[in-house]
Formats: structure tokens, C-alpha cells, sequence
């Protein structure tokens, strides 16, 4: 990926802190689109000089498509589009509020489809790009009280699909990668770290990302990749 201009959405998560890393260390080029400085501090602390150098951070809303369109358009060009941005929600179907329904649905797919949207424009132009998006074992294996995350995260999956059907014949791609549990900090102070061995860890989730990422896959599209890890 040497020189790739890449668009990286999540970065500065529990799961970025691991694709950061591994993205520039195959010599990319990283845009990385937050809300918080304090997750942008902790990511800093793990970059060289180097890496630092060829690192960009945007502080941007996802969910509005005019801050997504000038996020896009503001890069020289993008060669990937990596978006880990997402969010976990629990509760039962007949309990859970519309308002948080909502919600779920803005953050796990409003906001793949807006960054999806204005990344493929340019890559159409360019002739050139590949598109990884971040889906979830629920998305396959609806688990109770998670209808909410369940469905929105299949809708990542509907939709990175439709997109690789949509770029047949050309050099652009769009796959999909299904985690179960990632081991990160937050995860292991909500569920504890009795079996965090199990679970997938981001440096292992963030070469198959990277691996799509790149020009090698030029023949995977519209593929679900599931990393489940031991569990």
C-alpha cells in the first residue's frame, strides 16, 4: 500500500489503534476522520515521527453529508475507504425506544452509506478504489435483544454488497468484514477479561481489513469475512 491514500473512519477506537498502525506500517498515507481529541492523544502516543508525518486527522460528523463530502473532497484522491465507525446496543425488541432505534441505525449505517456514498464518487473517477466495511457476527447470527444492532449492522452488509455489484468491471471493490467480540479496552470492562483470549484481537482483524484493502485484492468483491476468532 505503499503511497495509498487511504480514508480511515474509527481510527483513533479500540479496533483503529490496531488498523492505524498496520496501515502505516505498509506505507500508506491515513486520513483519519474523529469526534473526540482525547482518542486522537492516545493514538499519537503509538506513532513514530514517521508515521506522524503521514498522518492526517479531520474532525468531522459522519452523520451530516456536507461534513462527509467536504471530508472526501479534501483528499488529494482515495484509493480505500476503511470505515470502522459503528456503535453496540442491547435491549429488548419490545422495550427499545424508537429514538435509540434511530440512532443505532444513524451511526452503524447512515454513516457507512455517506462515507460509501462520496468515496465511491471519486473512486469512479479515479478508476480505482477499494471500499472495506466493518459488519458484525450479529449481522448473521441475530442474537436476543439485539435487534437494533442486528438489523443495522445487516444493512452494512446489503449495502457493501449492493455497492460491489454497482462497480463490477471496474477496479473498484467493497467487502465486508464480520468481527465477533474484538479485545479491546472497553469491551473487557464491560465483559471482563475471563475469556478475552477467545477474542479477536484488532492487530489480527486489522490485516484481513488492510489485506482488502489493498491493491492484492483486486478479485475479492462483495465478499463477508467472517473473524470470529475461538468463539
Amino acid at each position: 500500500m505503499q503511497g495509498k491514500q487511504v480514508l480511515l473512519t474509527g481510527g483513533t477506537g479500540g479496533l483503529g489503534l490496531g488498523v492505524t498502525p498496520t496501515l502505516l506500517a505498509r506505507g500508506a498515507q491515513v486520513t483519519i476522520a474523529y469526534t473526540g481529541a482525547q482518542s486522537v492523544e492516545r493514538l499519537k502516543g503509538l506513532l513514530t515521527p514517521a508515521d506522524f508525518a503521514r498522518t492526517r486527522f479531520v474532525s468531522t460528523d459522519l452523520t451530516d453529508e456536507a461534513l462527509v463530502q467536504r471530508l472526501v473532497d479534501g483528499m488529494e484522491r482515495i484509493d480505500a475507504l476503511i470505515h470502522l465507525v459503528g456503535g453496540f446496543s442491547m435491549g429488548k425488541t419490545h422495550e427499545y425506544s424508537l429514538e435509540q432505534w434511530h440512532k443505532d441505525f444513524e451511526l452503524n449505517l447512515t454513516t457507512t452509506f455517506l462515507v460509501c456514498k462520496h468515496s465511491l464518487r471519486r473512486m469512479l473517477g479515479q478508476g480505482y478504489g477499494r471500499i472495506v466495511t466493518l459488519g458484525s457476527r450479529g449481522a448473521v447470527e441475530p442474537g436476543a435483544e439485539l435487534a437494533a444492532y442486528s438489523a443495522s449492522k445487516a444493512g452494512v452488509v446489503a449495502l457493501t454488497q449492493a455497492i460491489a455489484e454497482e462497480t463490477k468491471g471496474t477496479n473498484i471493490t467493497a467487502n465486508v468484514v464480520l468481527p465477533s467480540i474484538i479485545d479491546t479496552p472497553a469491551n473487557r470492562r464491560a465483559m471482563g477479561s475471563d475469556n478475552a483470549d477467545r477474542w479477536v484481537k484488532p492487530e489480527s482483524l486489522a490485516e484481513v481489513i488492510c489485506f482488502l484493502a489493498s491493491e492484492a485484492a483486486r478479485d475479492l468483491r462483495g465478499a463477508i469475512i467472517p473473524v470470529y476468532g475461538s468463539i
